[in-house]
């Protein structure tokens, strides 16, 4: 199975969703993801994972 992971960061859950949102509706993504679907979907789904911090992370 292919699969392509990203991790990235947001102040919150609220601004991930948000940010998420604004970056479908960006027209140069539109034109993108368009043009990379002539052939067919590359993509069948898309799965959102939260993930917190750990008590040592240093991202805490």
């Amino acid at each position: 199975q292919n699969t392509l992971i990203y991790i990235i960061s947001h102040q919150s859950r609220e601004a991930a969703k948000k940010n998420w949102a604004d970056f479908q509706a960006d027209p140069e993504w539109k034109k993108v993801s368009e043009e990379s679907q002539v052939n067919g979907r590359i993509v069948s789904k898309v799965v959102s994972v939260f993930m917190d911090p750990t008590d040592y992370s240093p991202m805490k």
